[in-house]
C-alpha cells in the first residue's frame, strides 16, 4: 500500500512508490534475459536491427571516441558502435546484472574485448567522473528508469563538453489509427508471445504497458533540453513506432 505523501511512479499501467520501482525493473530483466535478444526479434520481426542501423548511420562512431552505453543488456549498440570504429572504446552500463552476462556470452563480445567494458549499476547515479565520455546511448531502456529527467541530467553530467546524447525508444504514430492497430498488436499479441518463447507473460506485458507511458516525441525533446542539451532533435523510426532523439552537450 502506498502512504499518503509518498512519491509514487508507474510500472506499467501500476502505481508504485518509487523506491520501489527500480527493484521491480531488475526482476523483469533477471527473468527475461537469457531470451531478450530472441524476443526483440520476435516482437519487432527483426525490424529493431534496421533501427539501431539507423542510430548507428545518424550518430556516425569515429576512432578513439569513448562510449556510454546506458541500459545497454547484452551489448547490441556497442557492438555495432566497434564495428563501425574499432579503434573506439564502449562501455556497456545495465543495472541488471545477467543482462550484462548474457551479453559476454556473445562471440562479439570477445572478439572486441580490449574495447569494452561491462558495468552495473544507477543509470540516475552514474559511477563516472564528469566530462567523461564522448557520446551517451540508450536503448529501449530509458522509459524503465524511476526518474526520467535525472537520468538525461547525468548523462550530460558524464559527457565531454561536444558530447552526443542519443536515444533509441518506442513512441507514438503520429495517426490514431495507425497508433490503435499497433496497440492492439502490443496488448494482445507480445505478452502471450512472451509466454510462448520466455516462459514470461508478466514481464512482457510490463513492457508494452511502459511504452505506452513514455511521453510523446516533443515532449521527451524538451525534457532533454531541459536537462542542458541543445541542437535537439528526433526522426520517426517506423511511422512512430520508434524515434530517436538527439542532443549535444556544448
Amino acid at each position: 500500500m502506498t502512504i499518503p505523501g509518498d512519491k509514487t511512479t508507474h510500472f506499467g499501467n501500476q502505481t508504485v512508490p518509487e523506491d520501489q520501482k527500480a527493484g521491480m525493473v531488475h526482476g523483469v530483466f533477471t527473468n527475461v534475459a537469457s531470451k531478450y535478444d530472441v524476443m526483440n526479434d520476435a516482437m519487432s520481426l527483426g525490424i529493431h536491427r534496421l533501427w539501431k542501423d539507423a542510430m548507428m548511420d545518424w550518430l556516425a562512431p569515429r576512432n578513439g571516441q569513448k562510449l556510454l552505453d546506458v541500459a545497454g543488456g547484452t551489448g547490441d549498440i556497442a557492438f555495432r558502435f566497434l564495428k563501425r570504429a574499432p579503434n573506439a572504446h564502449a562501455t556497456v552500463f545495465d543495472m541488471t546484472q545477467s543482462m550484462l552476462d548474457e551479453g559476454r556470452k556473445r562471440a562479439e563480445a570477445t572478439a572486441m574485448a580490449g574495447h569494452l567494458d561491462w558495468v552495473c549499476g544507477d543509470a540516475m547515479a552514474l559511477p563516472f567522473a564528469d566530462d567523461s565520455f564522448d557520446v551517451y546511448t540508450i536503448s529501449f531502456g530509458i522509459r524503465n528508469v524511476t526518474r526520467i529527467q535525472d537520468a538525461i541530467d547525468e548523462a550530460f553530467r558524464v559527457l565531454k563538453p561536444g558530447g552526443r546524447f542519443m536515444v533509441l525508444e518506442f513512441s507514438r504514430i503520429p495517426n490514431e489509427g495507425l497508433q490503435w492497430l499497433y496497440d492492439r498488436y502490443s496488448f494482445n499479441i507480445i505478452p502471450p508471445m512472451g509466454k510462448m518463447i520466455a516462459n514470461d507473460r508478466d514481464s512482457y506485458q510490463y513492457l508494452v504497458e511502459s511504452i505506452r507511458k513514455f511521453p510523446p516525441q516533443e515532449e521527451f525533446a524538451e525534457m532533454i533540453r531541459k536537462g542542458g542539451f541543445e541542437q535537439v532533435k528526433y526522426r520517426n523510426l517506423s511511422l512512430g513506432i520508434a524515434a530517436l532523439h538527439s542532443g549535444w552537450k556544448l
